[in-house]
């Protein structure tokens, strides 16, 4: 019997020492000032607290002020980067229809055996079905600019007639050159 006694006081620790005691009060003021926290003012909790009120209300017009600032400068690198890019795609939309009407212009007068007078007439003629292509610089399709030209149509007769288009725009490319000249 007194052996397992003297084994408990071994398991829990020197009972004689009064390290025990001391361990039990630190216990119990730690355990008093968790319950108290709740209590106390908010300039004496720890820093490492969480102010459940503060962080109800949500964010200081400070925070806000920053999050603003750093998106601002985000989109300031992103915006030139964005009309750049906006800028050669309205550039690649001009040479497409550039090319395609160009070539529709050179089927007609083979087939025809006279150029267009205008560009409706490829429109009339089914070579451009949905209708003449708006002018990407411009934004509208009747500013296109045709050069007409005498054109040999057989070995001894020739037609007047459109050979070629050009956009109506006064601006110049990513490259330097005018549209007009395209």
């Amino acid at each position: 019997m007194q052996s397992i006694m003297n084994q408990r006081r071994l398991f829990t620790g020197a009972a004689a020492s009064g390290r025990r005691s001391f361990m039990s009060r630190n216990r119990r003021q730690e355990a008093a000032t968790a319950t108290a926290l709740s209590g106390v003012d908010a300039r004496q909790r720890p820093p490492y607290q969480i102010d459940e009120q503060r962080s109800a209300r949500g964010f200081t017009l400070l925070e806000l002020m920053f999050v603003m600032a750093i998106i601002l400068i985000l989109a300031s690198f992103a915006l030139p980067t964005y009309t750049t890019i906006m800028q050669r795609a309205r550039e690649a939309v001009l040479r497409q229809d550039l090319q395609t009407m160009r070539q529709l212009i050179d089927e007609y007068t083979v087939d025809k055996q006279q150029p267009p007078q205008e560009l409706q007439d490829l429109v009339d003629a089914g070579y451009l079905r949905g209708g003449i292509p708006t002018d990407p610089m411009t934004g509208s399709n009747d500013s296109w600019k045709v050069d007409v030209e005498q054109v040999p149509t057989a070995p001894d007769a020739s037609s007047t007639g459109i050979v070629d288009v050009h956009s109506g725009s006064d601006g110049t490319s990513l490259a330097g050159t005018p549209y007009s000249e395209w």
